[in-house]
């Protein structure tokens, strides 16, 4: 598994395993329902991203998320108000938890990068904290939910 990180994540965030199989025909990667802690509502991917470029940058107050690299590789920032790490992922069975509550940015994408997210939740526009200080403040206030 191909994993570069620099310390431990931030509180449940946890690292996620696909499996590949090789064969003639090519390669097959997938994660099993049971590897995820949520029934999927919602899976989007993010492609394209101009070099410099970031993406999230955002928590969430009620949807977890399970972020993978298909293509290419990216970094993930994680912060869960106490602890922070990266972690950059490089190969397709290669992705991490993000629960509901935790800072996730991502960025330093490659050319080729294909990222693919499943979400415990539809989009919702009121569930986003959007600025790191306003995240620090809801952290506070919800210290004993963690």
């Amino acid at each position: 598994m191909k994993f570069e990180q620099k310390k431990d994540l931030p509180h449940g965030c946890r690292l996620l395993y696909g499996v590949t199989k090789r064969d003639d025909r090519g390669a097959l990667t997938f994660v099993e329902c049971n590897t995820l802690p949520f029934a999927i509502k919602r899976i989007f991917w993010i492609t394209g991203v101009p070099e410099g470029k970031h993406r999230g940058g955002h928590a969430h107050s009620s949807c977890s998320e399970a972020v993978f690299v298909v293509s290419g590789a990216f970094t993930m920032h994680l912060s869960d108000g106490e602890s922070e790490a990266d972690v950059r992922l490089t190969a397709p069975e290669s992705g991490v938890l993000v629960p509901r509550g935790v800072w996730c940015e991502l960025r330093d994408f490659t050319a080729d990068c294909i990222c693919v997210v499943a979400a415990s939740e539809p989009y919702n526009r009121q569930g986003y904290i959007n600025t790191y200080e306003e995240y620090l403040k809801h952290c506070a206030a919800h210290k004993s939910e963690l």
